[in-house]
């Protein structure tokens, strides 16, 4: 997938790939990582409490049977 970074040196990240990983409009965290970029979205700090206990904040990614068994199976090689 293409896109262009213009003189001020914004780069438009096309809607399919934010949608792929959950981004939403704001701050995200970019690093250098070898060549490229890695661009990831910026964590909640604090824990929700629900019915007694800690939850980690929804980022808004979906995660289904599917991508639960893709990372599994990465994690194992």
């Amino acid at each position: 997938m293409h896109a262009t970074i213009d003189k001020a040196g914004r780069l438009v990240l096309p809607k399919a790939l934010r949608d792929q990983i959950g981004l939403r409009p704001g701050e995200v965290n970019v690093f250098v990582d070898g060549t490229g970029l890695r661009v990831e979205p910026i964590a909640a700090d604090a824990l929700e409490e629900r019915d007694g206990r800690l939850v980690v904040a929804p980022s808004g990614l979906g995660i289904d049977a599917e991508t639960v068994r893709t990372l599994r199976d990465a994690d194992q090689r």
